[in-house]
């Protein structure tokens, strides 16, 4: 046994019985042509429908729009690198030498799609009700703590209309600097909120996001954290 396949039944607690599949799930394209790209469409599937199902019967009186944020705030690549990291997948990752030279074993994109992946490669391996019981052990943490469907509005949304219910102007986001090489930017963004002559600051990997965060630090200084 080598020690991805050690690392995966110390961690998930699963081995696979086509070992190919396995590495096919853990190789990015920039690797080879035999990669995991098809391999991470099913999982995300697979990934989509547990989810569902264990959000739907945990919240019984959900409407369908509460369900999907609940869901979203578990299956967006954000959630699925964090697991990615804590379970220490990108050790294992392989990749093209350009993408191990700059860091693709901890970027967010990749370690998401591997780990989902590598469900799509359990579906395969042993059929759907091992993948959900993998997918569950992975997630059970996150199942014990999910966010109320209140805190799931982005920041940008929760600041606009705390603003508006105070009858202020909306905020204004202003890019400031963009550094980095092109695979690798990073957004660094101002959020202005005139009436109350605030300013906070926002940094990450796309402007979108850079926002977001210097919203929800313009949220937390007006509110204190309790908006």
């Amino acid at each position: 046994m080598n020690k991805a396949e050690s690392w995966l039944e110390n961690t998930l607690q699963y081995r696979f019985q086509n070992a190919e599949l396995f590495q096919q799930a853990l190789t990015h394209r920039s690797a080879s042509n035999r990669n995991n790209e098809r391999l991470e469409f099913l999982g995300d599937a697979v990934l989509d429908f547990v989810v569902s199902e264990v959000v739907f019967l945990a919240h019984p009186e959900a409407p369908e729009g509460d369900l999907s944020k609940l869901r979203a705030s578990l299956v967006k690549d954000e959630s699925l690198a964090e697991l990615a990291l804590e379970l220490g997948l990108g050790e294992y990752l392989i990749l093209g030498s350009g993408e191990r030279k700059t860091g693709g074993h901890r970027r967010e994109s990749i370690l998401a799609d591997a780990l989902e992946a590598i469900f799509g490669a359990v579906f395969l391996d042993t059929g759907f009700d091992t993948a959900r019981e993998v997918i569950n052990r992975v997630y059970a943490d996150r199942y014990q703590n999910l966010p109320d469907v209140s805190d799931l509005r982005d920041p940008k949304t929760r600041l606009q209309e705390w603003l508006q219910a105070r009858k202020h102007a909306l905020p204004e986001y202003e890019l400031v600097k963009v550094t980095g090489q092109d695979h690798e930017q990073r957004f660094s963004v101002t959020c202005t909120v005139v009436e109350e002559s605030a300013v906070t600051d926002g940094r990450s990997t796309t402007r979108r996001k850079a926002e977001q965060e210097a919203a929800r630090k313009m949220i937390e200084l007006l509110t204190g954290g309790v908006a």
